[in-house]
C-alpha cells in the first residue's frame, strides 16, 4: 500500500443569496421521451471521490421537467432519475440549459444538451470512445494470436500496433487539455490520463492555470498538481538513495512488542529477511501466509525474519502477530509513515523487504509470493 498521491480537483463552490436576480442561477429544462413520471434531481459533480450534491428536485411529468441552480463558475452537473439508473450530464455553460433525449437511448449520442461547452464535451466523449475502441479491438487480437501461438513476428507488429495507439491517445489527449477553450471541458479530459506518467503533465496542467486565470476550480487543481509533483521529487530523491543488493543493509534499532530495543546488527551471522509491514496493510497480511511458510521451511537454515512495522496503534499491532502467526521477531516505533524505516530504506509502498547476508549486505530485494521461495532456496542450499 503506497502513500497517498493522488490528484483530486477542490469542489466548485456555491452560494446563493436572496435577490430576485441572483449571479450565477442557471435553469436546466429537459424533455425526454419514452421515460415514466417520477422525480428527477439536480447533482453537481465533483472532480474527486466526493460524492455528488443534490441541489435541486423537480416532478418529471409527460417527460418534461425543470430545474434550478446557483454557481459561482462553470462546473460539471447531472440530471438524475429516481427510478432509473441513468442520468444526464452537462456543463453550466449559461443562465438556461435545455436537454432532449430518449429514455430509450443512452448512448453518447443520445441525449442533446444546448451550449458550446456541452457541444465540446461530446465531441470528446465520442473522440475518446473511437480510442478505446481501436484499443481494446488491438488487445482482443493480441489475447487472440496469444492464445493460438501465433508467430512472433505478428504478436510483434500488433503490439507495435497498440503502443502506437497507446502513444497517439496520450498524444491527443494533451494536446487536446492544452488547447480546448472550455476550463471544464479541459478538467473533464484531465480525468482520462490517470495512467499516464504525471511527469508528462508538467507542461499542461500549469498552462491550464495561464488559460483560465479565473477559473477557482482549474486553480485547485493546479495546486495540488504541483504538491503532488513535489511529494513525487521528494520520493524519487529518496528512492536515489534506497540501498540496494551489494549495500549493506543499513541498521535498525526499535522496540519490540515487550518494551526492549532490538536491532538488526544483532542478527548478524544469519541470512536475514527484513520484512517492513503493517497491521493495516492489506496486501502485507495477504502476504504473510507466504512469509510464514519461508519461515517454517528455512528457520533451520541459518535464516531469520526481522518483522519492522509502521503500525501506529500498539494493540492493532501486536493483534496482528497474532492472528498471523508471524513467530520471529518484530520491531516497531510506532511512528507509522514517519517511522526511521523508510527513510533509512528508500521505500514508499508496502509490503517491502531485503534479504541480508551474514555479513549484512543486502542481496536481494522485494521478494514476494514465489520469488521469495526461489531465493531462499537459492541461498539456503
Amino acid at each position: 500500500m503506497k502513500k497517498n498521491l493522488t490528484l483530486i480537483a477542490v469542489s466548485f463552490l456555491v452560494f446563493s443569496c436572496n435577490h430576485e436576480v441572483q449571479k450565477g442561477k442557471f435553469n436546466v429544462t429537459g424533455e425526454v421521451k419514452n421515460i415514466p413520471d417520477q422525480q428527477v434531481f439536480l447533482e453537481q459533480l465533483y472532480f474527486s471521490q466526493k460524492n455528488p450534491d443534490v441541489l435541486d428536485t423537480a416532478q418529471l411529468k409527460n417527460g418534461k421537467f425543470e430545474l434550478s441552480a446557483i454557481s459561482q463558475e462553470e462546473g460539471l452537473y447531472r440530471v438524475r432519475f429516481e427510478k432509473q439508473q441513468r442520468g444526464y450530464i452537462f456543463i453550466n455553460d449559461g443562465s438556461s440549459i435545455s436537454i432532449k433525449a430518449d429514455g430509450n437511448d443512452m448512448s453518447i449520442n443520445g441525449p442533446k444538451v444546448s451550449g458550446p461547452a456541452n457541444l465540446r464535451l461530446k465531441n470528446l466523449l465520442e473522440s475518446l470512445s473511437s480510442i478505446s475502441d481501436s484499443i481494446q479491438h488491438c488487445n482482443t487480437r493480441l489475447q487472440t494470436l496469444s492464445a493460438e501461438k501465433s508467430n512472433d513476428s505478428i504478436v510483434s507488429i500488433e503490439t507495435g500496433k497498440l503502443k502506437t495507439l497507446q502513444q497517439s491517445s496520450a498524444d491527443y489527449l494533451l494536446k487536446y487539455i492544452d488547447t480546448v477553450s472550455d476550463p471544464v471541458v479541459a478538467m473533464f479530459a484531465l480525468g482520462y490520463t490517470g495512467n499516464m506518467d504525471p511527469g508528462k503533465l508538467n507542461q499542461v496542467v500549469p498552462n491550464m492555470a495561464k488559460r483560465f486565470p479565473e477559473h477557482q476550480g482549474v486553480a485547485s487543481i493546479v495546486i495540488q498538481f504541483n504538491q503532488m509533483m513535489e511529494q513525487r521529487k521528494q520520493q524519487e530523491a529518496m528512492r536515489s538513495r534506497m540501498p540496494g543488493e551489494g549495500t549493506m543493509a543499513p541498521e535498525i534499532s526499535m522496540t519490540t512488542p515487550d518494551g526492549k530495543i532490538f536491532s538488526l546488527s544483532m542478527l548478524k551471522g544469519k541470512y536475514v529477511l527484513v520484512d517492513f509491514w503493517a497491521s493495516w496493510c492489506g496486501p502485507c497480511r495477504g502476504e504473510n501466509p507466504n512469509v510464514v511458510a519461508a519461515y517454517n521451511k528455512y528457520s533451520n537454515k541459518n535464516f531469520t525474519i526481522l518483522g519492522v512495522s509502521l503500525d501506529e496503534d500498539k494493540s492493532a499491532w501486536l493483534k496482528a502477530i497474532k492472528d498471523d502467526g508471524l513467530v520471529w521477531q518484530q520491531v516497531s516505533d510506532l511512528k507509522g509513515w514517519q517511522s526511521a524505516a523508510p527513510a533509512a530504506y528508500g521505500f514508499d509502498a508496502i509490503p517491502y523487504n531485503v534479504l541480508v547476508d551474514p555479513s549484512g549486505k543486502i542481496i536481494a530485494t522485494s521478494l514476494r509470493g514465489s520469488d521469495l521461495e526461489e531465493k531462499l532456496a537459492e541461498v539456503l542450499k
